[in-house]
């Protein structure tokens, strides 16, 4: 298949929805729909991300659609943006290219009792303390290391094993979704080669478009909500970017291999094998979501240590305990997971395998999985963009339930590849463009930061809207990155 474009059909089913039909291809077992404005729409036609979505389509007990964000973009198997709910009382099935090789690549917010004028004129010192304490690039090694029971109870427990340890607490578990713990992992299912490159990379960056930020709240939408979740006109807040590491990668790698063959063993016939799948009740399909599960814990607690470590450069750089800066987690998403959920479908409330590859769960206010602190407003929706624009803050509304499975973008969504990213980038000094936007940009090499430029992605500002005015997540606040480490 090649990436030229795509010229399959696109309804316009509203003002911010679009629908693939299902007699596109002869196998869709729903339709599909894209949601995007004219602006958005443009571009998505560029990629052949919506023949993706097509594709999914043919996935069996697929419910609904076949979805995608407005950050959509090419990916493997499933687009970068791709959301889709699988029935296993009718047969669906789980397929790892609808979670992607970082498994729970996901983004946690801080906030602080600091603002603006606290470190406005000292950000180069604390992006170079920052950069100094937490590993960050392609094969780095961090403080902790895990092997042997310790790395089992990690891959069993996430979040709350690192709690027995003393390096979590109550309210970061609280916070995180899902309590930093997807039950019924099976540390089994991960081979000794994921758990070997997972030993010591727990508590660090990584690479690609991961990241550490310092943020600016620059504007308030929903004052109640931001009250709630603790964030001010000018207050400072860290954003963390990471996922499961080279365990997770491995993981999802021993799976497509083990699972090449098993969609003819089942009689499932699809349009593209990297679509490769198993039934969720059988015995691959269970294999597979152990171990998902297991890698899943680990990305919570390499974010709950990147965070520790990030509060510790604080507490350092400024002279108080991070209690005393009030570092308290907002809230922590994932991007890349499948999850089982109970959702109500054709009338029915029925558990579905929902799987979300570049997409964040968005449940509205009164959901009996939020914590009691956010069950009156809704579940935090963190959306980060590009290194020299904004993140945005949101919180999920009933239309996610009632059209996305509870499910809302991730991101702005790239407009570049890496590669020609790097290439328009020749000849310029990305840290130097940044700084001159006032943000202070710490990386291990000049190609990360020319990789993740801001011309790589679509303006976040436009994606955020969309999902606003479909009804999907509603905004609260808009964060401007002054400072970024990059792997």
């Amino acid at each position: 298949m090649t990436k030229q474009g795509y010229h399959g059909p696109l309804e316009r089913l509203s003002d911010y929805v679009w629908r693939i039909p299902r007699a596109y291809k002869e196998g869709m077992r729903v339709e599909g729909r894209i949601f995007a404005d004219d602006r958005l729409i443009d571009q998505i036609r560029a990629d052949q991300a919506p023949e993706q979505v097509a594709n999914v389509a043919f996935l069996p007990g697929i419910q609904t659609a076949s979805l995608a964000m407005p950050d959509i973009h090419w990916g493997y198997g499933f687009c970068i943006g791709g959301v889709c709910a699988t029935d296993p009382a009718q047969g669906g099935v789980i397929s790892p290219g609808g979670v992607g090789y970082d498994i729970n690549c996901g983004v946690r917010l801080i906030r602080t009792n600091l603002v603006r004028d606290d470190v406005q004129h000292r950000m180069k010192g604390l992006m170079d303390s920052l950069y100094r304490t937490i590993p960050a690039g392609v094969g780095q090694s961090g403080p902790y290391a895990f092997a042997g029971k310790q790395m089992r109870k990690l891959l069993a427990e996430g979040s709350r094993f690192l709690k027995s340890e003393g390096l979590a607490t109550d309210a970061d578990l609280d916070h995180t979704e899902a309590g930093g713990h997807l039950a019924d992992a099976d540390p089994e299912q991960v081979s000794g080669k994921a758990i070997a490159r997972g030993v010591n990379q727990c508590g660090t960056l990584g690479s690609g478009n991961h990241f550490i930020e310092v943020q600016v709240v620059e504007e308030i939408h929903d004052p109640e909500a931001a009250r709630v979740m603790g964030l001010e006109q000018e207050g400072i807040c860290v954003m963390i970017h990471s996922g499961s590491r080279g365990l997770g990668y491995q993981v999802c790698d021993d799976a497509l291999r083990t699972l090449r063959g098993v969609p003819e063993r089942y009689g499932i016939s699809l349009p593209d094998r990297q679509l490769a799948c198993a039934p969720i009740e059988s015995s691959e399909g269970q294999s597979y979501l152990g171990g998902m599960r297991a890698a899943a814990n680990y990305a919570w607690a390499n974010r709950q240590l990147l965070m520790w470590q990030a509060r510790e450069t604080f507490a350092e750089f400024f002279g108080k305990p991070w209690e005393a800066l009030q570092m308290n987690l907002v809230y922590d998403v994932a991007h890349n997971i499948a999850k089982m959920e109970r959702h109500v479908i054709d009338g029915e409330e029925k558990t579905v395998c929902v799987h979300r590859k570049g997409a964040t769960r968005a449940f509205p206010a009164g959901h009996r999985e939020l914590p009691d602190r956010y069950r009156p407003i809704g579940q935090p929706v963190i959306i980060p963009g590009d290194m020299g624009r904004a993140s945005w803050v949101l919180v999920g509304q009933p239309g996610a339930m009632e059209q996305t499975f509870g499910t809302c973008c991730h991101g702005a969504g790239r407009v570049l590849s890496r590669t020609a990213a790097i290439q328009q980038a020749k000849g310029r000094r990305i840290d130097q463009e940044l700084a001159e936007q006032g943000v202070v940009a710490r990386a291990r090499s000049w190609k990360g930061l020319a990789e993740e430029q801001p011309d790589a992605y679509k303006d976040v500002d436009l994606v955020v809207k969309v999902v606003h005015r479909a009804g999907l997540a509603s905004k609260v606040a808009r964060l401007r990155p002054i400072g970024v480490v990059k792997g």
